[in-house]
């Protein structure tokens, strides 16, 4: 305390100058016409500030070298502010209480501290956007594990909930866009690894944060929902509160041809987590019971199957009421066929979700070698997967394979290693492939993900025994594109569809 009394006593353009950068209003800083107007002075009455608290660092035996950025750079933020903040209306801007703070620290020449409290805007927006949509419908979507899943009840359960797992859920259930997910899947890796959130030294430039402001802004904080999302939201609120008669069922699954793949998988899942929860009313069953065998058709098979699997795990896990719902959901649509005929499905795909989790989360290098070690015990040396969880057990291994794009978890790499030799052919074809999945290809933006493509590619290359999968290796390798955006290019498009027929 003593000390920072003594600095403001003896550094008194510190307030001076704060006051002028941060608050005073004859500064204007942003004006409404969206221009900036610094008045000519600021320059100065800035490198004052910076000047006067690197001084009082310097004598106080404080490093100054690598601290606050250029103030060019900070300017250049502030020219820029006002086209970023457009899309927010008034009411919008006097909520935007990390907005406010992530100005203070550009201000402050604190770019690591300004990219936290922007992420910190965005994962408070997306929060409330999932609270007023449906809790259990994102729970359902978002959480892998099933454990963690039991334990999600209300919007204060939200914090439990790790901001890789926000995205993935509100991208699952429409909130955001694909390509918004990709660009916060991107700001959420720097947000880890160049902010204030740990120790780094890496820079990062006026450019960029404004770029990660607007996109932020754009994607998330003044993002409508979707036509489609709101009628979703419609139809789950109206299956939990009303009675829909089978006059009405055939009204609204007029509604599924209007749905994407993905959005008819997401809701099916959904209506999953709906109909086997305890809680659940008969009433509400009855209009799932209606309304079911029609989305059924739009349906893909991997998600049939996921459901079986589903059933498959509550069994392991003793979970008798749960396991006689997810039975009885299956009955509705003629499923029961879906049901593994093992149990060691659930186990195996319980591990992977487990994997998965350590995996995207913090500190995952020192948590995944332990869950890394369970899969292994489950499949075994021979490899040997059941075909209801296969291309999950693939894409899984190849997420954590190519690491998340920071460093590799070395102690759990040597398993990695030994898993993915045993592919067989079809599993070697679907993780070539994988570059066309929205997870892998979201990884491939980071150059070690793409280095370890590459690596994996080369293993595989004598297992496939496509010719033309083979020739798909070495156009990948020898891509001087972004990788990232080879699941849009149309040469390779075409490749995917006639190989993935192969895959059956």
């Amino acid at each position: 305390c003593s000390l920072l009394h003594s600095f403001f006593l003896n550094h008194t353009t510190f307030s001076l100058v704060f006051r002028h950068v941060l608050v005073d209003k004859e500064l204007e800083v942003v004006k409404k016409e969206s221009q900036i107007s610094l008045p000519s002075n600021s320059n100065l009455e800035i490198r004052q500030f910076e000047e006067s608290l690197l001084g009082f660092l310097e004598s106080n035996g404080l490093p100054t070298a690598s601290v606050l950025v250029p103030i060019n750079q900070r300017i250049t933020v502030f020219r820029n502010i006002p086209d970023a903040i457009t899309q927010l209306d008034e009411e919008r801007k006097s909520q935007s209480l990390y907005i406010s703070k992530f100005i203070a620290a550009v201000a402050s020449g604190l770019f690591d501290a300004a990219l936290n409290y922007l992420w910190d805007e965005t994962i408070n927006e997306l929060r409330n956007r999932v609270a007023q949509y449906d809790l259990s419908y994102f729970y359902d979507n978002a959480v892998n594990s099933q454990e963690k899943r039991k334990r999600l009840k209300d919007e204060n359960d939200l914090e439990k909930i790790d901001d890789s797992e926000l995205i993935h859920g509100a991208k699952e259930i429409g909130l955001i866009s694909e390509l918004g997910f990709k660009h916060l899947d991107f700001i959420r890796y720097m947000r880890n690894w160049a902010s204030a959130a740990h120790p780094n030294q890496n820079e990062i430039t006026g450019l960029q944060l404004i770029a990660w402001l607007e996109t932020c802004i754009n994607e998330v904080i003044s993002l409508p929902l979707s036509n489609i999302t709101i009628e979703i939201k419609k139809l789950l609120a109206n299956i939990k509160a009303n009675v829909i008669t089978e006059e009405e069922a055939k009204q609204i699954s007029t509604f599924f041809i209007h749905l994407t793949q993905e959005q008819a998988n997401t809701l099916a899942q959904g209506l999953f987590g709906i109909y086997t929860r305890q809680d659940t009313t008969a009433q509400t069953r009855e209009n799932i019971h209606r309304l079911l065998p029609v989305l059924w058709e739009f349906v893909d098979e991997p998600t049939k199957q996921m459901f079986g699997v589903r059933y498959g795990k509550f069994v392991a896990n003793n979970d008798q009421e749960e396991q006689a719902l997810a039975r009885g959901f299956l009955q509705v649509v003629n499923g029961e066929s879906y049901i593994p005929d093992s149990l060691r499905s659930a186990e195996i795909e319980t591990a992977l979700d487990n994997l998965l989790t350590a995996h995207r989360g913090l500190n995952n290098f020192y948590n995944e070698p332990p869950f890394a070690r369970e899969l292994y015990r489950l499949v075994g040396q021979t490899g040997n997967v059941p075909a209801q969880i296969n291309k999950k057990y693939v894409l899984t291994l190849v997420e954590v394979f190519l690491t998340n794009g920071n460093g590799t978890a070395w102690n759990a790499e040597p398993i990695y290693y030994d898993l993915i030799k045993q592919f067989d052919s079809t599993q070697a074809l679907m993780a070539v492939l994988s570059f066309n999945e929205r997870v892998i290809s979201s990884r491939l933006q980071f150059s070690l993900c793409q280095g370890k493509y590459r690596e994996l590619l080369e293993m595989l290359r004598v297992k496939v025994t496509s010719s033309a999968a083979v020739e798909l290796i070495d156009e990948i390798i020898s891509y001087s594109g972004p990788y990232d955006k080879m699941k849009d290019d149309t040469r390779f498009n075409r490749k995917v569809v006639a190989l993935q027929k192969i895959i059956g």
